[in-house]
């Protein structure tokens, strides 16, 4: 079955825009949750995997449209794999700056002074008949020392410095992150999926 529109359970606008970009050359129209002003799922899981399905399960169910979510994150080598599942609500009130504050003075404090690092995302799309799939990409990288300038990207993009690069995520213009990043990839295997329906 052709998908050809398609529900983004969030409320992230930098997401939002991303997966935008993604999908809509694809002729799927992309309507977010902010979009259909439908509630925050909560985030029950103890994976990125069963974070995912439960957003886009929930929603898929609720309004009868295939649904994707994605639950994604940073973790630290340094501070055994934090903030993983819990990198957005580890900033405080979500304030990225705060959190990227944190994290380093987590990291100075740290015994482990590795600044090696990955960002994981599982993509899941949900059918409102129960049925899935998941997707996941990974981006490994280090943790800069200090918050790199760059308007670009969000979240801890400007802490992130991806591996064969000498630039975070904040710095790279939006196609060029997209080709490399967790979330470019699991959405790369996302398509696949699509063009192989």
């Amino acid at each position: 079955m052709k998908i050809t529109e398609i529900i983004f359970a969030s409320h992230n606008a930098g997401k939002i825009a991303e997966i935008r970009q993604m999908l809509e050359p694809l002729g799927i129209s992309v309507k977010s949750a902010a979009d259909m002003q439908l509630p925050d799922v909560e985030e029950t899981g103890t994976t990125f995997a069963e974070n995912s399905l439960l957003k886009s399960q929930t929603i898929a169910e609720a309004v009868r449209i295939p649904c994707i979510a994605d639950d994604s994150g940073l973790c630290v080598d340094a501070l055994d794999g934090a903030p993983g599942i819990y990198s957005a609500r580890y900033a405080p009130n979500r304030d990225f700056d705060k959190g990227m504050d944190k994290l380093l003075a987590e990291m100075a404090q740290s015994p482990n002074k590795s600044r090696n690092a990955h960002f994981t995302c599982v993509v899941s799309l949900a059918y409102p008949d129960g049925n899935y799939q998941l997707f996941e990409g990974r981006v490994d990288g280090t943790i800069a020392a200090e918050k790199m300038s760059g308007a670009q990207g969000f979240g801890y993009d400007p802490l992130f410095i991806p591996d064969g690069y000498d630039i975070s995520f904040a710095q790279m213009d939006k196609a060029e992150k997209n080709k490399i990043s967790h979330r470019g990839r699991a959405m790369k295997k996302f398509k696949e999926y699509l063009s192989s329906l």
